[in-house]
């Protein structure tokens, strides 16, 4: 049985995370710098037609955000193979996708797990066990920003529409919200 979902307030620091990187490396959460915000996107898999579509818009909009000073990491419970496949199918070569995120980890995040239905539309098997997507926008001090969490795979944020509330916060200093525990 996992445990029930964390709910992750906005000020608050978010959980410390550490995973492997395709490619080689390590992805360590609290080692990492940015000059505005770090973006981690949970996405749901190789397996994922939708996630495709989605790191394939931060792949075009990579520059934009390193521009911003926001660095981007792409997030799932994928193995290594399936997480290398990715980069290399969909051809992801500017962005940071780490892998092997437990559903333990996920829950932490305040993520929904799905078990596995079969096969998606293309053609890939799904994992045992696997998290919805989740979008966190975090200040360089780790905490938390902005969240958007779903227990579906569709209708997710853009990156074009996070750009622009990027652009919206760093000239307005706008606040985080919904901050009320």
């Amino acid at each position: 049985m996992l445990p029930p979902r964390t709910t992750i307030f906005p000020r608050q620091p978010v959980p410390s995370l550490i995973l492997p990187l395709a490619g080689g490396g390590e992805f360590d959460l609290s080692g990492m710098q940015a000059e505005s915000f770090h973006l981690l996107v949970f996405y749901r898999g190789r397996h994922c037609p939708v996630c495709k579509t989605q790191l394939g818009a931060l792949q075009a909009q990579a520059g934009a955000f390193a521009e911003r000073g926001v660095t981007v990491t792409a997030i799932s419970c994928d193995t290594k193979d399936r997480a290398e496949s990715a980069v290399a199918d969909w051809n992801l070569p500017d962005l940071r996708i780490a892998y092997d995120l437990t559903p333990e980890q996920a829950r932490q995040w305040g993520l929904f797990i799905t078990a596995t239905r079969g096969k998606t539309s293309l053609g890939l098997d799904e994992p045992a066990l696997f998290s919805e997507p989740g979008l966190f926008l975090i200040r360089p001090d780790l905490t938390l920003f902005f969240s958007s969490v779903q227990s579906m795979p569709f209708v997710r944020p853009r990156a074009e529409d996070m750009l622009a509330a990027i652009d919206f916060i760093k000239k307005n200093d706008y606040p985080p919200r919904g901050d009320v525990i």
